[in-house]
């Protein structure tokens, strides 16, 4: 089935473009979330009309979302779950779990913006991907932890060894740049 995409979809297509799709994707996703219409003569001229409006909404909401990504931007939520020793949940912690972290947070975003392709099961940190438009797409750092108490305190230990990173990667400059001048010296 040929559908004409109203918006810019993932590994399909931008605004405008007439692509070929099964039935049941065009069916059950794209014609009903208004994401596209059917291609067909009538539809093309409609589009054709509409492309400047169509585009100038897209732009809007690409703005608006750009907007809240720089808001965004440096986020690190904390969520607490109780977990065994091992370090394994006692449950897990979903997309929803985060998308309403993310609204405690003062943030308003879609339900469908948290991409996390299979839930959380152990403590620790995760760089999680939220698409909040189609153009946009921001990380957003998710700590899980059996307390806050424990959170700070794994975030004082990672600092440290990044500390830590940082001066052995000086010393190893360090030594590279004595070395290179003993070998210029010795030529």
């Amino acid at each position: 089935m040929e559908v004409i995409l109203l918006e810019r979809i993932e590994r399909l297509g931008q605004i405008g473009d007439v692509v070929s799709v099964k039935p049941g994707f065009a069916r059950n996703f794209l014609l009903p979330q208004n994401k596209a219409l059917r291609a067909n003569k009538a539809n093309l001229e409609i589009f054709a009309q509409q492309r400047v409006q169509i585009e100038a909404t897209n732009l809007k909401r690409r703005e608006e979302a750009e907007a809240v990504a720089a808001k965004m931007e440096g986020l690190r939520l904390l969520i607490v779950r109780q977990a065994a020793e091992t370090g394994h949940l006692y449950g897990s912690v979903t997309a929803r779990d985060i998308r309403d972290a993310v609204k405690e947070a003062g943030f308003t975003v879609e339900k469908t913006a948290a991409q996390l392709n299979q839930p959380i099961k152990t403590l620790g940190t995760y760089a999680v991907p939220f698409a909040l438009h189609p153009e946009v797409k921001i990380n957003v750092e998710v700590v899980i932890a059996r307390s806050a108490e424990e959170a700070a305190l794994a975030e004082r230990h990672a600092a440290e060894d990044e500390a830590e990173e940082i001066e052995t990667e000086a010393e190893v400059a360090d030594e590279g740049e004595v070395l290179e001048a003993d070998e210029d010296e010795a030529v």
